[in-house]
Order: structure tokens, then sequence, then C-alpha cells
């Protein structure tokens, strides 16, 4: 499937992307985004979502970053024919001013079941620079992802010194250790499904807190799971390291994320 079958619009500034217009972020890998996902013309973390792009125009750029403006920007590319979709945010500077160009591609759907969405991750030495910020010009994390897939994994896991987990490719890990949720506390993005599951679990009973997790550390674990733009979902395996589904915890997880409410862009 090619890129130009996947994404349905792309504009920037509001007009819809020329060829002249997208040179600039084309060609410079400074700038950064946030990737959201629109049902009924709503987003789960709206709030996180404009906070993000704010903080990092501001480190990347020295400039605010008004949250009504990138919600007038979405709402400008959805219009009233997509309420269900994929919407990318990205902030670029070509001029020394925020530059926002949006795109829009179809919804994800995870499948229903846990097992459905079970994942199996293979750990690399590798950690994201600035890993903060939800930056550009992740080869290496992309390539560590390609590899991960061609060596039957579905996705690729960080570690930095000494074996020290910090992050998916494009996910967040937690592990359950059968009394807490552990978020690893290496240099990681802090992502906002990871936010909104973070401040959601003590309420449904579950606490959490990050900690050092490390490679020769998972065999200690009882379960993990993986969050991201698209959900939640459980993992199976890291490199040899077998974990069973434990559904009463993926249920806790995942009814605290979808418990949280939409805001409406």
């Amino acid at each position: 499937m090619t890129i130009s079958a996947l994404i349905e619009r792309i504009e920037i500034d509001g007009s819809p992307a020329t060829a002249e217009a997208l040179l600039w972020p084309a060609l410079v890998q400074t700038g950064h985004f946030t990737a959201m996902q629109v049902r009924g013309g709503k987003v789960r973390g709206l709030d996180r979502h404009l906070a993000r792009l704010d903080a990092a125009t501001r480190e990347l750029f020295g400039h605010a970053l008004d949250g009504e403006h990138v919600r007038d920007l979405v709402r400008h590319i959805l219009r009233d024919d997509i309420t269900e979709a994929s919407v990318r945010v990205y902030v670029h500077a070509p001029e020394g001013e925020p530059s926002l160009m949006v795109t829009v591609r179809p919804p994800m759907e995870l499948p229903a079941t846990m097992e459905g969405r079970a994942q199996s991750l293979r750990s690399v030495p590798y950690q994201r620079p600035f890993a903060h910020i939800k930056h550009l010009g992740g080869f290496a994390q992309a390539r560590h992802a390609d590899l991960a897939r061609r060596a039957g994994f579905d996705e690729a896991l960080l570690t930095g010194p000494d074996g020290a987990v910090s992050e998916g490719a494009v996910t967040n890990v937690a592990f359950f250790d059968g009394r807490e949720v552990v978020w690893p506390d290496a240099p990681h993005l802090s992502g906002i499904t990871m936010q909104l599951v973070e401040a959601a679990l003590p309420a449904a009973g579950l606490p959490t807190r990050h900690a050092p997790v490390t490679l020769d550390g998972l065999p200690s674990y009882a379960a993990a799971f993986v969050t991201n733009a698209w959900g939640v979902r459980p993992v199976r395996r890291i490199d040899d390291i077998a974990y069973g589904i434990d559904e009463r915890l993926m249920a806790t997880v995942a009814g605290a994320y979808e418990a949280v409410p939409w805001a409406t862009v």
C-alpha cells in the first residue's frame, strides 16, 4: 500500500499542501508531532496532546503554540465529512515561526480480544536522543522496529546501558509485579495513552510507580503490556521470555483507559 493511498488529506496551516509547501517538511527533520485517534469528532486526552505540542514548540523553537489554533486546524481538515480518523499534527518552523502540518489517515482499530492484540518484543541496544520529545528523524528506532518484524517480532524494545529498559520503538511499556504496574524510569517519551492509563489506574485499584527495569530482571514480572495512540495491548514475549496474558490485569488497564472521557475537537 502506498503512502498516497494511506493519507486522505494533508493541510499546512489550514491550506491544502502544495509541492512547494511540502519541501520543508520533506527535507528538514527538525520538528515534532503528536498522533491522535478521532472518533465522532472527539479525542481522548486532547488537553494532553495540546500541552505536548505547546511544550515541544517552546523548547525547540522558542514560541508558544495556542491550543485553540491547533483545534481550529484539526476541525478544518476533518470538516463535516470525516468523523473517524487517525490525525497527526506536525510542527515545523521554516521561517522561525511555527508552521503546522495536519494529516488525516484511516482510523486504527485494535482486535477485540487481548489474545488478538498480544505483542512480541525484541530488545535492541538503543535509546532515542531527546527522548522526552516526540520528534522527527527517528531512523534508528524505525530500523530497529523493521528488523524486529523481520525476525518474527511485532515491535522493538529500546534499551540503554546495562540493559535498562526504556520504551518500545512506537510504544510505552509497563510491567506487572503481581501488585503494582511498573513503568521503566529510563529516558522515554511519556506517551498520551501512557499518561491517561497511569492517571486512571489508582482509582481502579491498581497502583503504579516508576522504577528501573532491566533485561535481566524481566523474568521476575508476571505480565507486561504496551500502550500507544492505538490503545493498550498485552505482551506475550520479550526475546525468549514468555508472559501469559493476564486477562484480569488487561481488563483493568483497558477499562481504565476506555473510561477516559472523549473531548470534542
